[in-house]
């Protein structure tokens, strides 16, 4: 887990790892951290991109499995968003974390530590 000074977390089952807190320190962190094959669980498009581009896997908290196929267009509609947000319009608001969620995620990560369990972690 890589977090900023901002957070305390204590999780008991995983390495932490804390950065000072400023822009996107946590994100670069762990993009400098991982090595091809590793797995990354991000909703940020950006760290996706960033993921994907030293061969990782990368899926998001919903099971939406990041690839080269996808990202570009996850990419644009971020930045159309953003430049609707900043012309004062809204894009829509997060919906609630539903039971598909979980198992739509879980089925996701399933299938990606047997894609890594096949090629040796590659």
């Amino acid at each position: 887990m890589v977090i900023d000074t901002s957070h305390e977390l204590f999780d008991g089952y995983s390495k932490i790892i804390t950065v000072d807190k400023a822009r996107d320190s946590v994100d670069i962190k762990l993009v400098n951290l991982l090595k091809k094959g590793d797995i990354v669980v991000t909703q940020d498009y950006g760290v996706a991109a960033m993921g994907l581009g030293k061969g990782a896997r990368v899926l998001n908290q919903n099971g939406l499995i990041y690839s080269d196929s996808n990202i570009d267009r996850l990419l644009f509609e971020r930045h159309l968003g953003q430049k609707v947000r900043r012309a004062g319009g809204r894009t829509g608001t997060m919906k609630k974390r539903t039971k598909e969620n979980d198992e739509a995620f879980e089925k996701a990560l399933e299938s990606l530590l047997e894609v890594q369990e096949q090629t040796g972690g590659r």
